[in-house]
């Protein structure tokens, strides 16, 4: 089985970035900038924060590139590995090891009328709260897929499980979600009394 053309064009831009070539370097951070730091920000929830800890994660790379070696798993779960040790080192310094940051940031949309900006801010920060009760697989499943906007492929190889596993983990993170959401509904509470 041949590799495809952007996996060919990804590991040529790797090897080519490795021995010190600027174009590709600066060509592997505007691909990968936007996932890392969306995945940093779905982690953090906290604009500043998502911002340093994507360029600490770029500074890591750059350091670390050299030494990268070609495996099994793709770039790109590499990269994203770094990313969540990042995650794990910032919780650990700032003392939050028990507490978790919402994974869905605040994105802006079209331009909505105000009533709209309100009903949306409330829905996010509910599916915020509700994935705060997941536990930690299911929080880091959905953060690399909805919020770095990572394949199931690329989330599997990033967190080193099968992509069948990755699949069952979101799965059920999504059913909770659902269960949590709907119950929290007042037409539910109502219907329940």
């Amino acid at each position: 089985m041949y590799p495809s053309l952007e996996t060919r064009r990804e590991r040529d831009l790797v090897d080519a970035a490795r021995v010190g070539d600027e174009e590709a370097i600066a060509e592997l951070y505007n691909s990968y900038f936007p996932r890392v730091y969306r995945y940093m920000l779905a982690r953090t929830s906290n604009v500043a924060d998502a911002e340093d800890l994507t360029e600490d994660v770029f500074i890591r790379v750059l350091d670390a590139l050299e030494r990268f070696e070609w495996r099994q798993a793709p770039f790109s779960a590499w990269l994203f590995r770094i990313a969540h040790n990042a995650i794990v080192s910032h919780q650990r310094r700032d003392g939050a090891r028990g507490k978790v940051g919402p994974l869905l940031p605040t994105l802006p949309v079209r331009t909505p009328g105000p009533e709209e900006v309100v009903e949306a801010r409330l829905a996010l920060e509910e599916v915020m709260r509700a994935t705060r009760n997941l536990p930690e697989a299911q929080r880091r499943v959905i953060a690399l897929r909805f919020g770095a906007g990572l394949s199931v492929a690329e989330t599997a190889r990033a967190l080193g499980k099968g992509e069948g596993n990755v699949k069952v983990i979101q799965h059920k993170a999504i059913a909770k979600l659902k269960e949590l959401l709907v119950d929290k509904r007042p037409e539910n509470n109502e219907q329940k009394a």
